[in-house]
């Protein structure tokens, strides 16, 4: 019988261990195998719904970041805003201290006017007396318009004052201005007779009978109504016919009197 060598001899029970192991391999039952199989799909399905969870929280994380950035940015938004609506109030605050000051220095200032303007009707009223007789329905009415308007209570205190200013400005464009009217003259003799008027700013008041029979002037000297002589009859009826725009500004050769020294 020949001798097997070492190398051999471990071969051999290698083989043997192997077809042993083989053989018990076979003799699993079946049950065994789907088990671990089951286990193997159990613990798939595990590390999948695992990985579902993770991915849910990553998005939620996600979602939260972003949410905590968008609202980081509206609370930076919101604190410049305060921070301008504080400095917006307190430019509101100053100014409702300065119009309460205004209020009560418009207070003090009424009680200053008031007294002022009434005396600036009162002189108004006194300079149309005095002025030279034109219009006189007119400016008359003007004035008591002023006088009524202050003892009423519904217009305002800038009001009274622009309406004031308005007549007086209204007076001083009569001293720049030339004029012809027609009206009804009464010269004393008690026969009212229908003349025309010119009027060359405050320096003349003259007067021309409808047929140009009579011709006079204002004397403010005197305060009355003076007759002229012939010779200014045309200079008159031309001065007319220029204040109506009819005819073109000419150089006339009126009765003014001579300016008087100051004494």
């Amino acid at each position: 019988m020949p001798k097997l060598g070492l190398t051999n001899f471990v071969a051999t029970a290698s083989c043997i261990a192997g077809l042993a192991l083989s053989a018990s391999v076979q003799a699993a039952p079946a049950e065994t195998l789907q088990a671990t199989m089951q286990t193997q799909t159990q613990i798939d399905q595990a590390a999948q719904r695992s990985q579902n969870t993770v991915n849910r929280i990553a998005d939620q994380t996600q979602t939260l970041l972003g949410d905590y950035l968008l609202t980081s940015q509206q609370v930076d938004r919101l604190r410049v805003y305060n921070t301008q609506l504080e400095k917006l109030i307190f430019d509101q605050e100053e100014i409702m201290r300065r119009i309460e000051q205004e209020l009560k220095d418009v207070e003090v200032v009424e009680k200053e006017i008031l007294p002022l303007m009434i005396r600036m009707v009162d002189s108004l009223g006194a300079f149309v007396e005095l002025d030279m007789p034109f219009n006189l329905e007119e400016r008359r009415n003007r004035v008591a318009i002023l006088r009524d308007m202050m003892d009423s209570s519904d217009v305002t205190v800038s009001e009274k004052y622009r309406r004031i200013m308005e007549s007086y400005m209204i007076e001083t464009d009569f001293g720049k201005s030339i004029e012809a009217t027609r009206g009804t003259l009464d010269l004393g003799d008690g026969n009212p007779r229908q003349v025309d008027f010119l009027r060359v700013g405050r320096i003349l008041l003259a007067y021309q009978s409808l047929d140009r029979s009579d011709t006079g002037f204002w004397d403010k000297a005197s305060a009355s109504w003076q007759s002229l002589d012939a010779s200014y009859r045309r200079p008159i009826t031309q001065g007319i016919r220029i204040a109506r725009k009819q005819a073109a500004p000419d150089l006339l050769e009126l009765p003014i009197p001579a300016p008087e020294t100051a004494q």
